[in-house]
């Protein structure tokens, strides 16, 4: 850009810019050229911040609600203590709980649900689970060993009608064989909490002091796994295989690994995915909206044949002739680019506040039926670094070949024919 800058090339790209031209409609294309431009790249910035907000809250809801990795026992133990010590000793991992995972059904009033079941540890959980946070009713600590307190999601209280205080049946997947026949195992809990994060999970998950999981189970004080979490949530997988083989837990019973990309790495998949092909729609826009530049360059082309030539019979190079036309179209790029990320930074910054306002003129929600009731954004600088650096280089390559062209014309031909 710095070796093909001429101060006379630049002045006479200005000057047709501003010139009051004969042909209105090369203008108007021109504006058209720098408009869609503005649009697209806006747009793009708009999209991208909006799917990263939305990925940014499901990282946090679901993720923080499902365990980054668990180890999980080849047989049950009681040395959770102990294997929490040694797990927290290292800086990736941010925290270790003991879990007990189990699958039944919940009943109530006539009523049948299906659910998944975690034993956990009360003070323990709130450091490697949101769970806390979204509380609606009760809290985490009112889960006692011994009293068998359920804490369930509210879409599962929705469903059976159960609130605070309401005893409920959990039923095991396991018969006992009696005199009377084989029966199914169950068990009364009480609803001492009601959760709702906003996802798919409220209607899945519900949670027991891992004392009273390990009483159903007729495994008093042990339990089955040790759920981490860790510091950077993508390396999760790794490192959960890495301790399952570490010799500082060699002394115990062993342990297999399961993480978070067995149970949702298709759904954040699915996302990336999502985004990726709306970012290459909305590149074809732009890239529509740059090759118009082609269009109105070489209408320009065609209009200033005369001076062209002018300027050719006064010594000027074809060189010369094209740079004038490259920052021709670079000025309609770099403004239409510049607009476009002014616009699409304010909205991508503004847009849930925006969203929030038109909800409360018209009394609507919008977003009522996703896992989040407001619009969220996150405006990340490489996104926006990556759409200005494409428009441009979108913009430069639309213009090379109407600078050739220009820098093609004879001079004695087009004033042969010049009026």
């Amino acid at each position: 850009m710095l070796a093909m800058f001429n101060p006379l090339t630049f002045n006479i790209a200005l000057r047709y810019m501003g010139a009051k031209r004969q042909n209105h409609f090369i203008s108007f294309i021109s504006l058209i050229s720098m408009l869609g431009l503005m649009l697209g790249v806006a747009v793009l910035i708009l999209v991208l911040s909006v799917m990263n907000g939305f990925g940014r809250e499901l990282e946090r809801r679901v993720l923080g609600m499902v365990p980054h990795a668990v180890l999980n026992g080849y047989a049950p133990f009681s040395e959770w203590q102990e294997i929490k010590e040694i797990l927290e000793a290292d800086l990736e991992v941010e925290a270790a709980a003991p879990l007990t995972e189990l699958q039944g059904m919940l009943s109530y009033g006539g009523l049948v649900t299906g659910l998944y079941v975690s034993g956990v540890d009360p003070i323990a959980e709130q450091q490697v689970s949101i769970v806390g946070d979204f509380l609606t009713v009760g809290e985490l600590s009112n889960l006692k060993a011994g009293e068998f307190g359920l804490v369930v999601g509210a879409t599962l209280a929705s469903r059976l009608g159960v609130g605070l205080g309401d005893k409920v049946t959990f039923v095991l997947p396991e018969a006992t064989v009696t005199p009377a026949g084989v029966i199914p195992r169950f068990k009364r809990f009480e609803v001492v909490g009601v959760f709702k994060v906003g996802a798919e999970i409220d209607g899945l998950m519900a949670y027991i002091h891992w004392q009273d999981a390990a009483k159903l189970l007729r495994q008093p004080g042990q339990i089955s796994g040790m759920r981490l979490r860790f510091n950077d949530l993508f390396q999760a997988p790794k490192m959960v295989r890495d301790w399952a083989r570490d010799e500082r837990l060699s002394g115990f019973n062993g342990f297999y690994p399961s993480d978070w990309t067995q149970t949702h790495g298709t759904l954040f998949q699915a996302i990336k995915m999502e985004k990726t092909m709306i970012a290459l729609l909305l590149t074809l826009i732009m890239a529509v909206a740059s090759f118009n530049i082609v269009s109105s360059l070489m209408m320009l082309v065609h209009e200033k044949t005369g001076d062209i030539a002018i300027l050719r019979t006064l010594g000027s190079s074809p060189y010369f002739i094209r740079k004038v036309f490259l920052w021709q179209g670079l000025i309609i790029g770099v403004l239409g680019t510049t607009l476009g990320a002014v616009l699409g930074t304010v909205l991508a910054l503004t847009v849930s506040d925006l969203v929030a306002w038109i909800e409360r003129f018209f009394s609507t929600e919008l977003f009522n039926a996703y896992f989040i009731n407001y619009l969220p954004s996150e405006l990340r600088l490489f996104d926006v670094v990556l759409i200005v650096s494409t428009a441009l280089i979108l913009s430069f390559l639309a213009t090379l070949y109407p600078a050739h062209r220009a820098a093609m014309v004879p001079p004695a031909q087009a004033l042969r024919y010049e009026n």
